[in-house]
């Protein structure tokens, strides 16, 4: 029990010692009240009789809330000590109770619709320190299972489950159609100026890798100086010419290598020939070995920097994490389109717990009751209502004094 709980106990077992001392006063005054007016006439019979009342209500009260915690004056008297008697089916009913009337998908979705969830998230995470504190919380774990993931596992996965099912997959169509989007967008145009620079670089210093392919397409008859003009010729052209397309956006060869692509990725989306060669091609590359290593080595690297961002506090990631999380929490709050999906969904998330999980959920009232013995259960009810029950003896005080008083009055007239 944690300290917060036992001073809540305190606090409680002191209102009721002070709710029994009230009741039990009462009864003193009554009894003390019956002692100094009984047998004398006039209108303190109307006194005496109301105190006689009122002590006989006071009794009866008494004896009524204390039969439910234990045998009153240590007496085995039938049906009393109800609750030490009958914790487990009170217990039982009372989990009853609950699910049928509380854990209820109605009630739930209705509750989750008031307290206006999604809004209040949103605002919290619009925050800039909650939404840091969200990151800062997440990265750890996070970390830690990134970690845990072993290249053995990764390397079983790829060879037993993704790269099979890849093989299985038609994967053509997508290609065609996101090669056919990124010509649109023109982002293989970055590449392209990467090759093309590369490109240019090795053929300016590989003057003799270049001469050797060209010379061993000149004839036999021809002589050597012809064949080294031809082959300077040929490198400074190439040279000239790969500089005109890096230097020129809009240089012809580019457009044809845009076209060429374009007709590519739609001839993988509707041509069945280039369909087969490229599922072909695809199953060649799958099944090499080299390609899983390949990815593990990939994944490894990713691994890697995904997790040391994690760990460093003002790593780029988490700052980007923590304005993702803050963008969202202003959308939570400011669309209502997508505040009302979302409210959706978890009003049927709740609704789908409570209907599935309720009754086991409930399970935990009757569960918790029978671990308890029987004086601890009366004990733990009693400090918690016990309070209010002792006004059931007031009142029986009270009214029992009235109740006395109308008898002596009706014993009068007639």
């Amino acid at each position: 029990m944690t300290l917060t709980a036992e001073a809540t106990d305190t606090t409680r077992r002191r209102g009721l010692r002070r709710m029994r001392l009230l009741a039990l006063s009462l009864l003193v005054i009554a009894a003390v009240v019956f002692l100094l007016t009984r047998g004398r006439g006039g209108g303190w019979g109307f006194v005496a009789a109301a105190a006689e009342a009122a002590m006989v209500g006071a009794i009866a009260d008494w004896f009524a809330v204390t039969a439910l915690f234990r045998h009153p004056l240590g007496l085995p008297v039938p049906h009393t000590a109800i609750i030490p008697e009958r914790k487990a089916a009170l217990g039982a009913s009372l989990e009853a109770f609950v699910t049928e009337n509380f854990l209820t998908e109605e009630n739930a979705r209705s509750r989750l619709g008031s307290a206006d969830v999604t809004r209040r998230i949103g605002r919290w995470l619009s925050r800039e320190p909650n939404a840091q504190r969200v990151v800062a919380e997440a990265a750890p774990p996070l970390g830690r299972a990134l970690r845990s993931v072993r290249d053995e596992e990764v390397r079983s996965f790829l060879d037993e489950a993704l790269l099979p099912r890849l093989g299985e997959e038609q994967l053509s169509p997508v290609a065609g159609h996101l090669l056919e989007s990124v010509v649109v967008d023109g982002a293989h145009h970055g590449l392209v100026d990467l090759a093309l620079v590369e490109g240019h670089q090795w053929l300016r210093a590989n003057y003799d890798t270049v001469a050797a392919v060209v010379a061993a397409r000149a004839p036999w008859w021809s002589p050597q100086w012809l064949d080294d003009k031809v082959v300077e010729r040929v490198h400074h052209e190439a040279v000239a010419w790969v500089a005109d397309v890096r230097d020129d956006p809009a240089h012809p060869a580019r457009h044809a290598l845009d076209a060429l692509l374009a007709q590519l990725g739609d001839d993988l989306q509707h041509d069945d020939a280039t369909r087969r060669r490229a599922e072909r091609f695809k199953e060649r590359m799958l099944a090499h070995p080299g390609v899983a290593d390949g990815l593990v080595a990939v994944w490894d690297a990713i691994r890697t920097v995904v997790v040391d961002a994690l760990d460093t506090p003002d790593s780029i990631l988490r700052r980007r994490a923590s304005g993702a999380v803050v963008s969202l929490g202003e959308r939570l709050v400011s669309d209502d389109r997508l505040r009302t999906r979302v409210d959706a969904h978890l009003a049927d998330a709740v609704g789908h717990l409570v209907t599935t999980y309720g009754g086991e959920i409930a399970t935990v009232i009757s569960q918790t009751v029978d671990r308890w013995d029987g004086k601890e259960a009366a004990e733990r009810i009693e400090l918690h209502v016990g309070k209010d029950l002792q006004f059931i003896r007031i009142n029986g005080t009270v009214v029992g004094a009235l109740v006395g008083l109308a008898i002596q009055a009706v014993d009068v007239l007639l």
